[in-house]
């Protein structure tokens, strides 16, 4: 979109209003009307200073897109925000200029909109002058800096003190697609609700039917909306959070996702005890490895899972996987004379639900996983890690690792044929220079210094680039030769990278380890398909990620979808959009599947 013509045309669809309200013959609408033309006045004036700052960005943010076919970073979010601002703007002013005069036209409601509008065109510019800030300081396609703690700082401390409630009251929702709009604007509301009640002594249950009662206001008030939604997302603690997205888990919730979902014939969690595993390497069958089980803050435990397949498939019905069900009996229907078994599949995806680590399980995003299984034709597994501040970091991780390797290990159990991917072994070399941690980093590695053996070790070194800038690695083929069995710590080292690399390059990564892919060592990656929205918030770690791959020469793929949020898997058959996108996602998918030596792993993220 032109962005000149939207500011000409925000410039005088404002003065043409303020021209019919304050001619000569004034409209005998009291202080509305005065409100009205104040505001008008101001969204002028936002236009005129806003129209050469974004001239500017539409010159160089090009520099930042992943390549010329796939446009997309936050520099062009902020500014497609901002015009979806204007437009909304434009469109109101429109109609308050042709319909002043009807008697059922309410002064006092539009002005109201107009001015919630305008105070979300402030925050725009606010934002625009951060993005400024970062653009200039930063190298050109640097879309954020990890050495600078100064301008992290700053950066965070003008953001925090900004005022978000405009955008979560009259303006909730407006850069979305519309068809979303609405079930956005419900779970504000439903937070808000929640967030009033919450503490009240209630279960989740009793606080959320008590939130219903209270939800009213909010759709009345949207101001009121907007208010406590910031007062929610400043002052209450991580157990909210986690309280409240945990409704999804709800038996009622939970139902009625299954039955708009489709159908499958395997579907259980179950439990796998925390024993030794023993892998082959893929570079020689005959040498094995040892992976020990999650250890991290309180020692080895059992890693929980669940296992989807549209289709029954040999070995799923076997005794030595069903004794691992968390339900007994096992919810597989053998007996039923309709349901056949099929062959294995060549294929597994390894899936790790949403929740920033802290909130949900596989439970809340079985959804799309079974349309997933049904489109691909190939079962699901789907790790249900344990969460913090309850098990924190990098207790996840691990046991994402382990649920990895377990799945090597037991792919005749899942309906796999033959092995999926072994370990190989590579030697790290020492690092040479030294960078500084991002706050994130320096925080989330302080929780390392416990972590004494297996992946731990590992990931300490994983998250510190001053161990891991420069890092290279080669091949030790003596020590291949001579060692049939080798130290956990030293053999689980390319493990790790493979599959730390897995895990979260599909879509992005979240919590404590949102910019952990940026600081790792160079290695050798299979072909990774990657899918962000453009709206996420998390859109540039997806760009500079899919940068860095490219970078070393590896084959990767962007997808940049358009006005939709974060986490619009779930959203899956709410709209015409994120349908479209869950369908990329399924083609992505099976584009790597399909190749003609494929990687055996995918591991998606959402």
């Amino acid at each position: 979109m032109d962005h000149e013509v939207v500011f000409a045309t925000l410039e005088k669809v404002c003065q043409d209003n303020i021209s019919v309200f304050c001619g000569p013959s004034r409209l005998p609408h009291g202080t509305a009307v005065e409100r009205l033309v104040t505001c008008l006045k101001q969204i002028q004036e936002h236009g005129r200073a806003l129209e050469p700052v974004v001239t500017s960005f539409t010159a160089v943010y090009h520099h930042y897109d992943f390549d010329e076919q796939t446009p997309g970073n936050g520099y062009r979010t902020l500014v497609k925000v901002l015009e979806a601002c204007l437009l909304h703007i434009i469109h109101k002013a429109r109609y308050i200029a042709s319909s002043y005069s009807n008697p059922f036209f309410r002064v006092d409601h539009n002005t109201s909109e107009m001015e919630a509008y305008c105070s979300a065109l402030c925050q725009l510019r606010a934002l625009l002058h951060l993005a400024q800030q970062l653009i200039n300081d930063n190298d050109c396609g640097q879309l954020y800096s990890l050495q600078d703690k100064d301008l992290s700082r700053s950066f965070v401390q003008e953001y925090s003190s900004m005022h978000k409630a405009c955008f979560y009251g009259r303006c909730l929702g407006f850069q979305y697609s519309p068809s979303i709009r609405p079930f956005l604007q419900t779970v504000v509301i439903s937070m808000v609700s929640y967030g009033e009640t919450y503490g009240k002594q209630q279960s989740g249950l009793g606080t959320a039917a008590l939130s219903l009662l209270t939800s009213g206001k909010y759709v009345i008030d949207p101001e009121l909306r907007g208010a406590e939604f910031e007062r929610i997302t400043q002052n209450l603690d991580m157990q909210f959070w986690k309280s409240f997205w945990n409704l999804t888990e709800s038996g009622l919730l939970a139902g009625f996702n299954r039955i708009a979902s489709k159908q499958v014939q395997v579907n259980f969690t179950m439990t796998v005890p925390p024993v030794t595993l023993c892998l082959p390497l893929a570079s020689d069958p005959r040498l094995s490895v040892t992976v020990s089980p999650p250890i991290a803050h309180w020692g080895p435990g059992p890693v929980h899972m669940r296992l989807i397949s549209y289709e029954l498939r040999e070995g799923q019905d076997s005794e030595e996987l069903l004794v691992l069900s968390r339900a007994k009996p096992p919810p597989i229907s053998t007996h039923l004379p309709w349901v056949q078994k099929q062959p294995r599949s060549p294929w597994l995806l390894i899936h790790f639900h949403g929740g920033g680590f802290v909130a949900q399980t596989s439970r809340s995003h079985e959804n799309y996983l079974r349309s997933w299984s049904k489109e691909l034709n190939v079962p699901v597994l789907s790790v249900d890690y344990s969460l913090s501040p309850e098990a924190p970091f990098p207790r996840a991780l691990e046991e994402c690792f382990y649920a990895y390797c377990w799945a090597l290990n037991n792919c005749h159990l899942l309906a796999n044929i033959g092995i999926l991917s072994g370990m190989d072994y590579q030697t790290v070399q020492p690092a040479m220079g030294s960078s500084t941690l991002s706050t994130l980093s320096r925080d989330t590695a302080m929780l390392l210094s416990d972590l004494t053996q297996g992946a731990s070790n590992w990931i300490q070194s994983f998250l510190d680039p001053r161990r891991t800038s420069g890092r290279s690695l080669s091949r030790s083929s003596s020590q291949r030769q001579t060692e049939t069995h080798m130290s956990n710590q030293a053999s689980i080292q390319k493990a790790l990278l493979t599959f730390s690399l897995l895990d979260f390059s599909s879509y992005k990564v979240q919590c404590e380890l949102n910019c952990s892919l940026l600081l790792t060592a160079e290695f050798e990656l299979t072909l990774l398909p990657t899918q962000a929205s453009a709206l996420d918030a998390l859109l540039d770690d997806s760009v500079m990620f899919a940068k860095k791959l490219r970078d070393m020469g590896q084959p990767v793929s962007l997808t940049v979808a358009k006005d939709l949020p974060h986490g619009f898997l779930s959203l899956y058959q709410l709209s015409k959009e994120t349908d479209v996108a869950a369908e990329v996602c399924i083609a992505r998918i099976r584009e790597v599947f399909e190749q003609e030596n494929p990687p055996h792993n995918l591991v998606e993220e959402t």
